[in-house]
């Protein structure tokens, strides 16, 4: 597997964006995992060089992620802070429970599937072709790739970042984006913010999918986040995450937690990257992903132009307590889009609307706080966000 910190495409975006802006630097290593399970002992420097040189090509297994954010309840986050809701929405996974499949085969054959009481959703990448499934919707979308993106992509090494990282240009913005879908994406997430004001230690040894363990410690010394620290399982034999535990200072139990529950790193059967559509299904092709434009979808909502606060993003403060300052804008969907476009719009002035009020020297805007993070929508088109409390937002945006 390709160590996570050279990946860093990890898509912490809400709730957790602001704790990828931060590059790795110097960090206190202290304390060595006991041998309480027969394990050898290993330092919090031997477990990362370890990770660094993991080079697994495929696996096999199931993810269990759970969030617990304490977010209030509104529209559009119909399952917040509710641990146990399960759903097959690929954009439903920044509350409640959710369980995934994933089958990875090297760099040009994954496969990512959320299991929800409502049906399936797929990503199936096999070579040249790019399936997007629902069940629920009875749809299915298929890209084909160009032959240069086959060759980029069949030049990988090792396992990518999360299936994610793996999948072709494009790809990447129909999966869900509110929380990392394996432990890689967020171990790297969490790795990125080690600096001086981290401790880094070990805690023993754990038990994760059946298999043995290291656990690497993160707590900031920062006391103004929100987050209390970083629990990472590092799998003792082929060095990979099977598990990361974010806890928040409010909390006792995890807030956000990923992990295997089974995990096989065997080579998988070639049959679970093949798909051919359901009886009833309704097929869309898209050449979205060729030539390697990216592009946007004709009927994907178009940002308004916000009405200050233009420019690129800011960053205030360092560490765990970063905050980030971006323009911000509603999306407005093309007249007579209707469908999925019209409905992210609707869904998120709905939002918009449900959260709490709030004004300072800074303007006046709508906040969103959970136990990891706070948001800050302004009205004059600014979005301020980071681990730590909406105090600290409000002295961001009022800084020059």
């Amino acid at each position: 597997m390709s160590f996570f910190i050279d990946h860093p495409r990890a898509r912490w975006t809400l709730p957790l964006a602001a704790l990828g802006v931060i590059g790795a630097t110097a960090l206190t290593v202290n304390q060595t995992a006991n041998a309480d399970s027969g394990l050898p002992p290993r330092t919090a420097a031997q477990l990362l060089a370890d990770v660094r040189s993991a080079n697994v090509s495929s696996l096999s297994g199931t993810v269990v992620q759970t969030s617990d954010l304490g977010l209030p309840e509104i529209p559009g986050l119909s399952m917040s802070g509710r641990p146990g809701s399960a759903s097959s929405s690929m954009t439903s996974l920044i509350s409640g429970t959710h369980t995934w499949r994933v089958w990875l085969d090297g760099p040009t054959r994954q496969r990512l599937a959320l299991i929800g009481s409502n049906g399936e959703s797929d990503v199936i990448h096999n070579g040249s072709d790019v399936w997007l499934w629902s069940s629920a919707d009875k749809s299915a979308v298929h890209h084909t790739l160009s032959t240069d993106q086959v060759r980029a992509g069949s030049a990988g090494k090792g396992l990518p970042s999360g299936l994610a990282g793996g999948l072709p240009s494009g790809v990447p913005s129909t999966l869900p984006s509110g929380a990392p879908r394996t432990p890689d994406e967020a171990a790297a997430a969490a790795l990125a913010l080690m600096g001086q004001d981290t401790t880094v230690t070990t805690s023993g040894a754990a038990s994760v999918a059946g298999r043995s363990a290291y656990e690497l410690i993160l707590t900031p010394k920062d006391k103004a986040t929100l987050v209390g620290s970083v629990r990472i399982a590092i799998d003792s034999q082929v060095h990979v995450p099977l598990r990361v535990q974010v806890y928040s200072t409010k909390r006792t139990n995890p807030a956000f937690e990923v992990g295997f529950t089974a995990v096989d790193f065997a080579k998988p059967d070639a049959r679970q990257f093949s798909f051919t559509p359901p009886a009833g299904t309704t097929v869309t092709q898209s050449d979205h992903l060729l030539a390697g434009k990216g592009g946007t979808s004709a009927n994907a909502p178009t940002p308004s132009a916000p009405t200050t606060g233009q420019g690129a993003p800011k960053v205030v403060g360092s560490g765990w307590s970063t905050v980030v300052v971006a323009p911000f804008a509603v999306p407005t969907a093309p007249k007579g889009s209707g469908g999925s476009a019209a409905d992210s719009t609707a869904q998120l002035n709905g939002i918009l609307k449900a959260l709490p009020t709030t004004s300072g020297a800074w303007g006046s805007g709508h906040v969103l706080e959970g136990s990891l993070f706070s948001v800050v929508l302004t009205n004059d088109g600014r979005v301020a966000l980071g681990a730590v409390p909406t105090s600290q937002l409000f002295s961001a945006l009022a800084a020059k």
